[in-house]
């Protein structure tokens, strides 16, 4: 085959990668917006759910840090000890926030974007606990694995900043996507309690 057939081809696949991926989309933002914003949401206030129950292990119950792993951690103290899993769980968190915007609009897109902007940084934060848990190693003069922020304000208490911060601008983003002001049109998206013509 020549040079420039294999370049068609390449061109080819990489069209029907971006067809399938603006598919995929589209559907995620239009007729599945509302389950998977739901589902989303579950998975979103269940582990705000165990920062607040590690908090509370640390704070008025007196728990060793260690030892506060919230009901997940009772549980499988060993998994969430894990870099991995609190890594896995911040891309989601990206993912998701990525891949639902496209069905936000107005004021609640904005804090929406508010919300990815603010776990971008969250999500590096965790590449770096991550990649230093891969190389076996520490940085910053740490004792453990430990991202930039964390150099100065501890762990628990710097998580629950975190997921505060993204969490409290999703939840603006969703009153404003289910009750979007009277000022900005109707959305065509099943989620919204003041929906468009076409929607009811």
């Amino acid at each position: 085959m020549s040079l420039a057939t294999n370049s068609v081809k390449e061109l080819e696949n990489t069209q029907t990668i971006r067809g399938a991926l603006k598919i995929l989309i589209d559907v995620m933002n239009g007729p599945a917006h509302e389950r998977l914003l739901n589902l989303y949401m579950v998975v979103v206030l269940f582990h705000w759910a165990e920062h607040i129950v590690q908090a509370y292990q640390v704070f008025l119950l007196g728990w060793p840090r260690p030892d506060a792993g919230g009901i997940f951690g009772l549980i499988l103290p060993w998994l969430l000890k894990t870099e991995l899993l609190h890594w896995g769980y911040a891309a989601f968190m990206l993912a998701g926030l990525f891949l639902l915007a496209p069905g936000f609009a107005g004021r609640s897109r904005t804090w929406w974007l508010i919300s990815l902007g603010v776990q971008t940084w969250h999500f590096i934060e965790h590449s770096l606990l991550q990649a230093q848990a891969i190389l076996g190693t520490t940085w910053f003069g740490a004792t453990v694995p430990s991202s930039l922020l964390q150099i100065w304000v501890p762990r628990v208490e710097l998580h629950l900043f975190y997921n505060a911060a993204v969490f409290l601008p999703m939840i603006i983003a969703m009153y404003y996507h289910l009750y979007p002001p009277k000022s900005e049109a109707p959305i065509a998206c099943t989620c919204s309690r003041r929906r468009s013509p076409h929607h009811k």
